[in-house]
């Protein structure tokens, strides 16, 4: 299965997308959609999802999977942040893909084995899982890459349990 994983932000969008079984992982795409932060927001808004277009018709993913907003930030980063999702979620709809989404708890429990893991941990466990010898850089970059990998673990598993389940009549 082909998941791109994001990981948004007004300024730096990362992405990454992984081809997966749900155990073996393996790279085929990492990176950042940055935008200038002197651009009017509405611009960056329009980059960032051209940037995700991109992606999807280059890359043509199979799984769109995005982290949650995060509770933590102030109520303006927040707006921004969701505002972000918004356009991203909307290019994944635009090609037919459902999106999944996952917590900053979620993904780090996934990749890590412990949801309060720090960028650096996350970091490194994601370059251990694609089999990697360097960590993919920058942090947006493979934290959309623990999105992928987390969907990936989570989200195929909880799939194939649903088919596997019995249906009561």
């Amino acid at each position: 299965m082909r998941i791109l994983g994001i990981d948004c932000g007004s300024e730096r969008t990362g992405y990454g997308v992984v081809d997966s079984d749900g155990r073996s992982h393996r790279l085929l795409a990492a990176g950042v959609i940055r935008v200038s932060p002197t651009k009017p927001f509405a611009e960056r808004l329009r980059l960032i999802y051209v940037g995700v277009a991109e992606v999807l018709a280059r890359d043509q993913p199979e799984c769109f999977a995005v982290e949650t907003v995060f509770h933590g930030v102030n109520a303006k980063s927040a707006l921004n942040l969701a505002q972000v999702r918004g356009v991203v979620m909307l290019a994944a709809a635009q090609v037919g893909l459902a999106v999944e989404e996952y917590s900053p708890l979620e993904i780090k429990g996934s990749v890590v084995g412990y949801g309060r893991a720090t960028k650096d941990q996350v970091q490194m466990m994601t370059a251990s899982l694609l089999g990697l010898r360097e960590v993919i850089k920058p942090h947006d970059a493979s934290d959309a890459l623990a999105v992928a990998i987390c969907h990936a673990t989570r989200g195929l598993s909880l799939e194939a349990r649903a088919i596997k389940a019995p249906t009561h009549a």
